[in-house]
């Protein structure tokens, strides 16, 4: 599966599959951080701004930075409701634009498992956050069955069809995440799973939603017409959905933070 790669381009295709999750995990994630008003957050991997703007709406921050490496993403996040509260800004999760102690909490939504050196990225996240601030994640259970888009996956994995995984996976693993942050010297570290659901009008909206994802359709693109509409089928079996019926998809992420 490591020959292919996922790349989100498209704020507006992002916001449609993963957007829409990010933000069902992200109000328990908030809830269970219990920010206080008046913070400076920083949003690394923010992707299409999708959680920024829950930090906007939810916490009351003095200041919220999102930082990702697609431009793409990043223009995108600048034309959300709450852009003006925010700031969003191209950078590097390995190498952060910012002076060290500069804010009160920093956050990794679905994105550590992205960053090539887990480590790198959460020492980085660390250095810029002053002492007694709090470094927090969660990401998608992907070895252990938690991403939405699971029911294909499945399906994929049954029949040997290869399909790509972020580049660190690993690090979503629970037990994983509390190694980076204990190596990486945080206090008071604690974890959560936080379960979500979804629902879909029938089964072809999921299909063309979750499809829609940069993971599954740089597959679909290289399969024939035959094998894709066996495993559409295969997967409407899998949920024992009838094709005019509503479908509701799960998924869980593993959730992790630490005090500096």
């Amino acid at each position: 599966m490591s020959e292919l790669k996922i790349k989100f381009e498209d704020g507006a295709a992002y916001e449609q599959m993963m957007g829409v999750w990010s933000q069902l995990v992200g109000a328990d994630f908030l809830n269970w951080l219990s920010p206080v008003a008046g913070q400076r957050w920083v949003d690394i991997g923010c992707g299409n701004g999708a959680f920024s703007e829950q930090v906007v709406d939810l916490c009351d921050p003095l200041q919220v930075w999102g930082i990702d490496p697609s431009k793409a993403q990043i223009s995108f996040a600048k034309t959300r409701p709450r852009a003006k509260q925010a700031n969003f800004e191209i950078g590097d999760a390995m190498a952060l634009p910012f002076d060290d102690h500069q804010f009160d909490v920093a956050t990794m939504a679905l994105a550590l498992f992205f960053v090539p050196d887990p480590v790198q990225g959460v020492a980085e996240m660390r250095r810029v956050v002053r002492e007694g601030g709090v470094v927090a994640a969660y990401m998608w259970d992907m070895l252990g069955g938690g991403a939405p888009m699971e029911p294909i996956h499945n399906v994929m994995r049954s029949r040997k069809i290869s399909y790509p995984l972020p580049p660190s996976a690993e690090a979503s693993r629970i037990e994983d995440m509390r190694k980076l942050w204990a190596d990486a010297g945080f206090r008071s570290i604690e974890t959560k799973v936080i379960h979500v659901e979804r629902s879909f009008d029938n089964f072809d909206d999921f299909w063309n939603t979750t499809t829609a994802s940069p993971a599954l359709t740089s597959v679909l693109r290289d399969l024939d017409a035959k094998t894709q509409g066996d495993l559409k089928h295969s997967t409407q079996e899998l949920l024992i959905a009838k094709a005019n019926d509503p479908v509701i998809c799960t998924g869980f992420a593993n959730c992790i933070k630490g005090v500096v």
